[in-house]
């Protein structure tokens, strides 16, 4: 009897150890399945359903859908109207030169007198350019009694050996033309045979950055109290340390920031506190913003709705219905733009895609995917900030705005690397705002880069950043260029 209750004491203890080997399987199994959808997802993240640039995209990823063949010729279309180089004034010609046919293409009989409205032809060149030296021979003079005193510069006279009109082209090729600080001296020296080292276009920066400091400070005040604003935010390096490139944009002003963090402390380093109706990516950091005046991207949820509908189950069927919904807002929205809907007749056919919208929200917060109910739940909890430009008319639906704005700094990453101190990303953040808000307003960079070097050794007041006129609240102008 002892035999046989030991059998089965053993066997019991046999039994337990096996359904706690399997529980302990079973959990590894439900782990690696978990972790194999993450990688998996991560392996179909591309371009058209995350921030990843298009140029990332590996050969794995989804082809975008390609266009048939336009039935249209090439070239410009019937309507089109020609932009034609305007001939300069006769009073700006520097050279006159008369064509007079000598001879009748027809009978051969020669021809005399003038045409009292000759064709007019012009032709430009470049002048070859020098140099303007200026020397200032500085004299030492003794006095009766013995003391020795020297001349000093005129007031507006640098101490080094470049100008402003140097000094405002150095920094306008390394900030706007994206030249690399060993290939502004080959041009300046192929250019006008000026010998700089690089050690001197350093200077030139340096200078150039004070000069450029009260024009950045005043695009900041500008920015915290513009009605509508544009953000975004890039990765960058400085020092070799990860920093990141915050923007913020308006119909006529932007402003670069460069942040060693991505956080709402450097957001509000860049917008000041919340003021006004904000455009974003739905990143963290702009939470502090009212949610009534905040607007998320809808070419980022796009994205995310992507991702959810590649997960296949409920996410798939969920993800592609809110994509649908998408694709039907962008089609009213664009409808308003070319002046097909007014804005009740939008905001009423709005109202239909929000009620879709959010009740997919809903579905989505409780399916089994926790990817999915996440990013459900945590746009419910914000569903006012789907819907700002639908309430508002000078808010635009996606974050265009400021990825167009963002991208010359992207490019100057990219070959550069980033700044290697505080200074050079004090330069860069005030050329890249200096740049990027007088193309907005139409305005000659290099002139105002020369005028504030200029004002900055003469100790008079800056060129002013600000716009000639008040601008309007709406950023359509930038979304239609």
């Amino acid at each position: 009897m002892d035999g046989v209750l030991a059998m089965v004491a053993s066997r019991s203890a046999l039994v337990a150890e096996l359904r706690s080997t399997i529980a302990e399987q079973r959990t590894t199994i439900a782990e690696l399945k978990a972790r194999v959808a993450t990688l998996e997802e991560k392996l179909r993240l591309s371009s058209q359903n995350s921030s990843k640039p298009p140029s990332s995209d590996g050969p794995a990823a989804p082809q975008r859908p390609k266009k048939g063949p336009s039935s249209r010729k090439a070239g410009a279309q019937p309507g089109h109207t020609k932009h034609e180089r305007e001939l300069v004034p006769a009073s700006d010609v520097n050279k006159m030169v008369e064509i007079r046919p000598k001879k009748c293409d027809d009978c051969g009989n020669s021809l005399t007198g003038s045409d009292p409205e000759p064709r007019r032809h012009q032709v430009f060149e470049l002048p070859k350019v020098k140099p303007f030296v200026t020397e200032y021979r500085i004299h030492s003079l003794r006095c009766a009694c013995g003391k020795k005193t020297c001349g000093t510069l005129p007031l507006g006279v640098p101490s080094g050996a470049f100008g402003p009109s140097v000094v405002a082209l150095v920094a306008t090729l390394i900030g706007v033309y994206r030249l690399s600080k060993r290939a502004v001296p080959e041009l300046l020296h192929d250019v006008f045979g000026l010998t700089i080292s690089d050690g001197a276009v350093i200077g030139c920066q340096e200078i150039a950055s004070a000069a450029l400091k009260p024009a950045h400070a005043e695009a900041a005040a500008f920015i915290a109290k513009a009605p509508v604003k544009h953000a975004d935010e890039t990765s960058w390096r400085q020092a070799r340390s990860k920093a990141w490139l915050w923007v913020a944009v308006t119909t006529n002003m932007a402003l670069f920031v460069v942040h060693a963090r991505r956080s709402a402390v450097a957001a509000l380093a860049l917008l000041g506190a919340p003021k006004g109706l904000l455009v974003t990516d739905r990143h963290g950091a702009y939470n502090a913003w009212p949610d009534d005046l905040h607007q998320f991207c809808w070419a980022h949820l796009l994205r995310d709705f992507k991702k959810i509908a590649e997960r296949g189950g409920d996410s798939e069927r969920i993800g592609n219905d809110l994509i649908a919904e998408a694709e039907r807002m962008f089609a009213w929205w664009h409808f308003l733009r070319m002046g097909g809907l007014d804005r009740a007749a939008f905001r009423a056919l709005m109202g239909e895609v929000e009620e879709k919208v959010e009740a997919l929200l809903v579905e989505g917060g409780g399916v089994s995917h926790s990817k999915t109910s996440g990013t459900c739940k945590q746009l419910l909890k914000r569903t006012n900030c789907l819907w700002t430009f639908v309430r508002h008319e000078n808010v635009e639906p996606t974050n265009n705005v400021a990825e167009r704005a963002i991208r010359h700094a992207v490019i100057i990453r990219k070959t550069s690397f980033g700044t290697h101190s505080e200074e050079g990303s004090r330069f860069i953040e005030r050329i890249l705002t200096v740049h990027a808000s007088l193309r907005l307003q139409k305005r000659n960079i290099l002139k105002f880069v020369h005028t504030a070097c200029t004002a900055m050794l003469s100790g008079s007041v800056p060129p002013s950043l600000r716009p000639a006129e008040p601008a309007p609240a709406s950023c359509d102008v930038l979304a239609a260029a």
